[in-house]
């Protein structure tokens, strides 16, 4: 935390995996840090597992354990890829600093040089930062549809998921499948409310919709603070409880945008109602994003009639 978004590390026997990579300007200290992390949890020597006595054979003895020990590199382990939740500047700023110092180790290429560490977007996301003023730091990977898996990663599955018109029309969910983690960008926000980036496809029904969808996939630990982690795009981390309270104020809020727009309201009218107001304490402070402009981006997403949308 602190260095743009929110970044998530998978450190293990097969290097470091980043969700995102931080503000361009804070790149320096991210590296510090994975490397700090990497050596920290990759340079223990691996506990020796013997087969003696074992009728079943050794679970452990598979590609997936074996391989990355003996034709990995040592540790620290590199960075080998990035995931971009979206295409804002403080999730991906540090893709071309990070990604250059990372390596894919046993990839070549033509020239025989190593290969940094590839960048994984949704289509949309790909095509936007294409058009951009943006010279370093594009995927070198995209992915299609609404789903993509990735290599079984540090002894656990990760499946990269797509939500259309939520945060924006290329927002990725990353689930890290085996440690119950899921890291959702801004889609959660949990320092002010989320924003709506209605010029690059956002919509309050995509929010709504993929913060039911997220509670559809999150397990609940009972009666404690516990089950699947959520990590939002900024902020502290999240449960289930945390969630639901979330998803039940955004829909709240468009519930009452969309009650006063179908009455006829104007947008300054709705504005000057403060809907807000009794969220503004917990998230109406950041001067970036305020409770009017929220106001606002759901106001036009919604559909004049209204039938949502």
């Amino acid at each position: 935390a602190g260095a743009g978004g929110n970044i998530v590390a998978s450190v293990g026997k097969d290097g470091v995996l980043l969700v995102d990579s931080g503000s361009a300007d804070r790149s320096e200290q991210v590296l510090a840090t994975v490397e700090d992390l990497s050596r920290l949890v990759t340079a223990s020597p691996r506990p020796v597992q013997s087969c003696v006595g074992r009728t079943g054979g050794c679970p452990w003895w598979n590609s997936s354990e074996i391989l990355p020990t003996i034709g990995g590199p040592p540790p620290p382990k590199p960075v080998v890829g990035i995931v971009n939740t979206s295409g804002d500047a403080d999730h991906f700023g540090g893709n071309a600093a990070i990604s250059a110092a990372g390596r894919r180790f046993g990839i070549r290429n033509l020239g025989s040089t190593v290969l940094g560490a590839w960048i994984l977007a949704h289509e949309d996301v790909a095509r936007r930062l294409v058009g951009r003023d943006v010279d370093a730091g594009l995927p070198t990977e995209v992915y299609f549809g609404d789903q993509h898996k990735l290599n079984f990663f540090n002894g656990e599955g990760v499946v990269v998921f797509h939500r259309p018109a939520a945060h924006t029309d290329g927002d990725s969910l990353v689930y890290f499948r085996g440690s119950d983690v899921l890291v959702a960008g801004d889609i959660l926000d949990m320092t002010k409310y989320p924003v709506i980036d209605v010029d690059h496809g956002g919509s309050i029904q995509g929010i709504v919709d993929t913060l039911n969808w997220i509670l559809d996939l999150v397990v609940v630990e009972h009666m404690m603070e516990g089950g699947t982690m959520v990590v939002p795009g900024h902020g502290r981390l999240i449960d289930a409880a945390d969630l639901a309270y979330y998803r039940d104020m955004m829909t709240i809020m468009r519930d009452r945008v969309l009650e006063m727009r179908r009455r006829g309201m104007t947008l300054p009218q709705i504005q000057a109602a403060r809907l807000t107001r009794d969220y503004d304490g917990r998230f109406g402070k950041d001067p970036s994003w305020t409770p009017a402009m929220f106001v606002e981006a759901i106001y036009r997403t919604l559909e004049p009639g209204t039938g949502v949308r």
